[in-house]
């Protein structure tokens, strides 16, 4: 009887948080052939789950560097607790070693270095991290009855950083976020909201980012003023990590000029966050999306001129020379960069749904900044500019055309691209008659409310009855020509016109 009970018990539904603000998860499926990335040197600039996240992305979307990245995900993840991972990373490697179109040669020498799967270690890392969530649920336990607000809020901290060793975001979330009502200083309110960022990029809860970002940014003793002491340093490191995340989440949300501007307000000197980005990656996701929404004096300035993201792009001297050939006109050889960088760029999980539309925007804004000082331009000429077929360019200007982006027609015969021919002078003078008649509307109202109130014009009465009557006489335009003034409307402008006063009677004294 309880075995039948057993089997036709209902289990409890699992909810899934909806990731509704991210558009990372419908991308279309595509294949990197030829990257030019040094995998080591990538793989070093990260460490926790940032590395073996970044790892496996490679390896689903490159299969020339899958076996390679696979291996190295599963030696980092095996001085970890994420036993679960470690088994997904194995199946994954099993499945690229009997890919059939893998050559032979390479299939030999894998072979023989490839990892094998170690039930052992299974075992013992999943007894260990029971051992250490026991022992940690009961600490935690010891400093709830002792009523220690500092011990419970170590205490849920080290159980995040457990669970999140242990590749259990859900419950590393849950124990960052109770840590909030233990925290007793500003500095603590900072340190939980950058654990739930961490774990938020990781579920790429992106709206959870945001918020945390602007409670941190609004903590107690939290400052960004400098003065040239230790805990401004430690600021500038904290800031520079929310203006990152921060760039990150609206990145992820399509906000390419809000995820520019945050990128390009951190400091290379306190942009410490392996968990998340690297030095370069900020260089990349500033650079491009500021290329794409920027126009060209923002440009110049928050870019070029840039003191700070100057030093971040020297890390990127493809990346810089591209920034530069595009402010010095140089599409060709700008786009032909662009073009060359695309692969590697396609491996990064963060910007790689992005970049076709952020190359799309980088174009477009090259077209228009081309243009921009021709009455006209022959669009051979254009082509060869833009390494372009004329036809291809020609569909590429009309839809800027029919976007509304570009003010011009095209002569598709001659193939000559002509301005649209807008009078400046009279533009100007129907804007200025505008202004005008605007200032002369608000100049005739505040007119009016100084009249009335020099001349004390108001009901003063006891009942709602007697308010409603006194309104309505103030408002006749007989008890106006009593009191010496006339009310007029014309075209929906208020005007007053103070009439005469008889003689003996003053504008204070009531006439009988």
């Amino acid at each position: 009887m309880f075995s039948f009970v057993q089997q036709n018990a209902i289990e409890p539904m699992q909810v899934d948080i909806p990731n509704e603000d991210n558009d990372n998860n419908d991308e279309e499926p595509y294949v990197v052939e030829n990257p030019t990335m040094d995998l080591e040197v990538y793989a070093n600039s990260y460490n926790g789950l940032a590395k073996l996240y970044r790892l496996s992305y490679i390896a689903d979307h490159c299969p020339s560097l899958r076996v390679e990245t696979l291996k190295m995900a599963i030696n980092h993840v095996m001085t970890t607790y994420n036993v679960s991972l470690y088994q997904l990373l194995h199946k994954k490697l099993l499945q690229a070693i009997n890919t059939p179109g893998l050559p032979d040669i390479a299939a030999q020498s894998t072979a023989q270095d490839i990892p094998t799967l170690n039930q052992a270690w299974v075992e013992s890392k999943s007894k260990k991290a029971a051992l250490k969530l026991e022992k940690l649920d009961t600490d935690l336990k010891n400093y709830r009855s002792n009523s220690i607000k500092e011990s419970i809020r170590r205490g849920h901290d080290d159980l995040g950083d457990h669970y999140l060793d242990c590749g259990d975001l859900s419950n590393a979330l849950k124990c960052y976020s109770r840590a909030r009502d233990y925290c007793t200083s500003g500095k603590h309110v900072v340190n939980m909201c950058l654990n739930v960022i961490k774990v938020s990029v990781y579920l790429q809860n992106w709206t959870h980012v945001l918020t945390y970002v602007a409670k941190a940014e609004n903590a107690p003793e939290f400052t960004t003023e400098t003065n040239g002491n230790g805990k401004d340093n430690n600021n500038q490191v904290v800031l520079t990590k929310l203006k990152v995340s921060a760039g990150l989440a609206s990145l992820a949300m399509r906000k390419y000029k809000m995820a520019a501007k945050h990128f390009l307000q951190a400091s290379l000197d306190h942009c410490d966050f392996p968990e998340l980005l690297s030095t370069g990656n900020v260089a990349l996701y500033g650079g491009l999306c500021a290329l794409a929404t920027f126009d060209r004096p923002e440009l110049q300035k928050q870019v070029i001129f840039s003191s700070s993201f100057k030093l971040f792009l020297e890390l990127e001297p493809q990346l810089r020379d591209i920034i530069f050939k595009f402010y010095e006109s140089k599409y060709a050889s700008c786009l032909k960069l662009l073009d060359e960088i695309k692969d590697n760029i396609l491996l990064d999980m963060y910007i790689a749904p992005h970049v076709n539309v952020l190359y799309t925007q980088i174009r477009n804004r090259a077209l228009i900044q081309y243009f921009g000082p021709y009455l006209s331009a022959d669009m051979r000429k254009m082509a060869v500019a833009f390494n372009r077929s004329v036809p291809a360019l020609e569909d590429e200007l009309m839809q800027l055309i029919l976007d509304g982006q570009i003010q011009a027609r095209i002569d598709s015969h001659n193939k000559i691209l002509y301005a649209k021919d807008v009078d400046q002078r009279s533009t100007t003078f129907e804007k200025s008659i505008n202004i005008g008649k605007d200032y002369q509307r608000r100049t005739r109202m505040l007119l009016l409310r100084s009249a009335i109130y020099k001349h004390q014009i108001q009901v003063k009465v006891d009942d709602s009855a007697g308010a409603v009557d006194g309104l309505l006489e103030l408002v006749n335009e007989k008890s106006f020509k009593k009191k010496g003034f006339l009310l007029q409307s014309q075209q929906r402008d208020t005007q007053l016109i103070e009439m005469s006063v008889a003689p003996g009677n003053s504008s204070t004294t009531p006439r009988s």
